[in-house]
């Protein structure tokens, strides 16, 4: 009785933000005006501003005209100089928390400003935003019945000078609020472990008797916690541990590889998914439908958005647009500026528009998560799009894969080298390969042009990865658990040539 009591406290007070939601959808544009005017006003006397003249910027126009696109690389020494206690370089209020992220792409970590105000208005925000949506969509909801397991990084939070770093999820937990620490499992000391193994049997020793209702995490580390757990207790699927288990947030990486291998462990007809966009730099999206594959663009996070047409693309000399020039079905850079002190910042994340009232995404990939050695311009979406219809047609379910360039060498054609985990291989390789390298004609013109009569690409050359390749490899480079990613398409040869070393031995 008392568990009901809390249920149906708890989702009055979440469903009341619906009503704000409500307000940033009949007014996109004008919330989105308002909110970067208010951040410049707020920054006007940072050195950052001062140098920008913030406040002499009244339009959107005054301030692409006065700020420059950035990159990380650009913006990283006032970081430096903030993580070293210097404040009201780029934000007014101190910022002692970095987020350390260190992308799929590039090896160089990155310290990413967490402000009192990112952390409070959005990071937060989204959080109970992303329970507001559901319990709206999903009225007869049990949720707050029992508890929700959240698998975070798998870093601690560790000092340098006056400021703090870790993974943005071990910042969050650190800061949570007392009423989500106490329906969410497991505790915050075993949260915050920074060891990978050692932390998934404590989680496992602190939820297998607990009344899960729900997950949250990045699906490839999920998904070991989870076959774990059916490996401890000898169960067929989690339901029969966590009975009332009803929905799983996820994000973090694309789910498309990993949708048949939860729907076979979680067999439950009406089980619900939902998906979640966020970042070190920001909060930016949250699915707001059951059952769909749009995300809800969420305008009022103190995060003002600008976008990139991929087909314009230049880098920090792009011209970027504001949401109210956007179209559908155009894939754009994303770049956002944030109470949390970034200016016209790129990400490096793709997004395309599915609906412009309200304005819903696509994630789409990586600016720079492509294969374009030979002009084949493979981007994630073809890979991910292909990879689905061969595994339907072979009757396979993949773990994980990378691809990576065969560069031309001498008379010796280009092209692609492919390490695929398979949870159910196909029966016959050289079938699986000619249906997706047919897959990925139909899907991409310019890898079709490249493919023609074997004229500057070879047929995909697939190796079938032994079991546990992926996990060993991210373990070497003590990349295991929390927001850790296989690259999926590279440029370089690095993460193939490494794979190939790490099978062989």
């Amino acid at each position: 009785m008392a568990f009901q009591i809390i249920n149906s406290i708890i989702s009055w007070f979440l469903k009341k933000r619906k009503h704000q939601i409500e307000l940033f959808l009949k007014y996109p544009i004008d919330v989105q005006n308002e909110l970067l005017l208010k951040l410049l006003n707020n920054a006007k006397n940072t050195k950052f501003g001062k140098e920008k003249e913030f406040s002499s910027i009244k339009s959107y126009q005054d301030f692409v005209s006065k700020v420059s696109i950035q990159k990380y690389e650009t913006f990283e020494p006032m970081i430096k100089r903030c993580r070293k206690g210097e404040q009201n370089l780029f934000w007014p209020t101190d910022i002692k928390w970095f987020a350390k992220s260190s992308g799929t792409t590039n090896a160089k970590s990155k310290f990413i400003p967490v402000s009192d105000e990112a952390l409070e208005y959005c990071h937060m925000k989204a959080g109970k935003d992303m329970l507001c949506l559901y319990i709206n969509n999903n009225p007869k909801t049990q949720l707050f019945t029992g508890k929700g397991l959240r698998l975070g990084g798998s870093s601690d939070v560790y000092k340098d000078n006056d400021s703090y770093f870790g993974d943005l999820s071990a910042i969050i937990i650190e800061n949570m609020p007392f009423w989500a620490d106490f329906s969410s499992s497991p505790s915050q000391e075993v949260a915050l472990m920074s060891e990978w193994e050692t932390k998934m049997e404590a989680i496992i020793d602190e939820t297998i008797n607990e009344n899960i209702t729900s997950l949250a995490g990045v699906p490839s580390w999920m998904l070991v916690l989870l076959n774990r757990i059916l490996e401890r207790t000898g169960k067929d699927n989690i339901l029969e541990v966590w009975p009332n288990l009803e929905v799983y947030f996820h994000g973090g990486v694309n789910f498309n590889p990993y949708r048949e291998q939860y729907k076979k462990i979680i067999p439950k007809a009406d089980f619900k998914y939902y998906e979640t966009y966020n970042a070190s730099e920001g909060f930016f999206a949250i699915q707001d439908q059951n059952d769909s594959n749009e995300l809800l663009l969420m305008l009022d996070y103190g995060i003002f958005y600008e976008f990139i047409p991929m087909s314009e693309y230049k880098g920090e000399s792009s011209r970027a647009i504001c949401i109210a020039d956007v179209e559908k079905d155009i894939d754009y850079a994303l770049v956002i500026t944030t109470n949390g002190g970034l200016w016209r910042y790129m990400i490096g994340d793709t997004i395309r528009f599915t609906s412009l009232n309200p304005y819903r995404i696509k994630i789409t990939g990586r600016t720079r998560h492509y294969i374009n050695v030979f002009g084949e311009e493979l981007n994630i979406e073809n890979v991910e799009d292909a990879l689905k219809l061969t595994c339907e047609k072979t009757d396979s379910i993949i773990k994980e894969y990378t691809v990576g360039p065969i560069f031309m060498n001498g008379k010796e054609k280009g092209g692609h080298e492919w390490f695929i985990e398979f949870e159910n291989a196909p029966e016959s390789l050289p079938y699986f390969t000619e249906i997706l390298d047919n897959a990925l004609k139909a899907i991409n013109s310019d890898y079709e042009a490249k493919r023609y009569k074997n004229m500057t690409l070879m047929p995909p050359k697939i190796h079938q990865a032994k079991d546990g390749l992926f996990y060993s490899w991210l373990k070497e480079k003590g990349k295991l658990g929390g927001q850790h990613k296989v690259p999926r398409l590279s440029n370089s040869r690095s993460f193939i040539e490494e794979l190939i070393i790490l099978s062989n031995s």
